[in-house]
């Protein structure tokens, strides 16, 4: 019945069916994988002087079951594909791989590797982060904002404070700016600036220290706040919109036990119903 049913749809329908089974996703994974491999060992001189032939081989082999791939998914959803963004990211990634390697878009060439990127449209955990980390732009934008702003009010105040005597660090606002980027990401921010700067101010751990608390600290929870929230939603989103999955052995239980009720129930109402007795003769 099911082969009948099958059949009886269109072969677009059957083919978009077929992409999309396990065993052809887990193909192409497969393949993915072999690639970045293939496109790592291209950047040994080594490995391409001993095996740079079955290398390139291998890889243009690859390559072409992509493009049948992604054809295949042509045929199946027309132009509708574009319209879909993972599907238009590879369509994309897939086409930069056909740029001639020579030519003014020869050095599009070096892009080969966003093949690899394909993965993240396979892999659903991967494709559902990264949905959510697109989801959280516009939280994280304000975060953004608030961290210039920041930034901003620090490097007046440390330009008009440290610039003098430390114009290498300090001596232009966007000199500042920099330095202040590098004391936020704790890189030598203590031997490397803070401690030669207190050498000549004692008391600018009074400035420095609380820009670390509030940039650092502060705004990277904010941020992993916002990604963690989005990566929820995103996930009640995917949950909702899921097929449902097979039942439990407590929902069959409890089902065989409504029926069990059911049919005790419709026996009893069809039972006569008792008659007198001998008090009543």
């Amino acid at each position: 019945m099911t082969d009948t049913l099958n059949l009886t749809r269109p072969w677009r329908q059957r083919l978009a069916d077929w992409l999309d089974r396990p065993a052809v996703q887990y193909l192409i994974t497969t393949l993915i994988l072999i690639n970045a491999v293939i496109l790592g060992l291209e950047t040994s001189p080594s490995a391409m002087q001993h095996w740079g032939g079955g290398l390139k081989a291998l890889d243009q082999l690859i390559l072409a079951c992509f493009v049948i791939e992604i054809g295949l998914r042509f045929a199946a959803h027309g132009w509708r594909l574009l319209r879909d963004p993972w599907g238009l990211f590879d369509t994309l990634v897939i086409a930069i791989a056909l740029v001639p390697a020579s030519g003014p878009l020869a050095v599009l060439r070096a892009l080969r590797v966003l093949r690899v990127l394909r993965l993240i449209s396979i892999v659903p955990s991967m494709k559902m982060v990264v949905q959510s980390l697109l989801s959280s732009l516009p939280g994280m934008g304000s975060i953004v904002a608030l961290l210039g702003l920041i930034f901003y009010v620090a490097a007046v105040i440390a330009t008009q404070l440290f610039g003098e005597h430390f114009p290498e660090w300090f001596g232009t606002l966007g000199a500042s700016l920099y330095t202040l980027f590098q004391v936020m990401t704790l890189e030598s921010w203590s031997m490397g600036i803070v401690r030669p700067v207190m050498a000549q101010f004692p008391y600018a751990w009074l400035y420095f220290v609380p820009f670390i608390l509030i940039a650092t600290f502060m705004m990277l929870n904010l941020f992993i706040a916002v990604i963690v929230d989005a990566i929820q939603t995103q996930r009640e989103r995917t949950a909702e919109h899921a097929p449902p999955g097979p039942p439990t052995e407590q929902a069959l239980l409890l089902e065989e036990v409504r029926q069990l009720r059911a049919e005790l129930h419709s026996l009893h109402q069809r039972l006569p119903p008792p008659t007198g007795g001998a008090d009543e003769q």
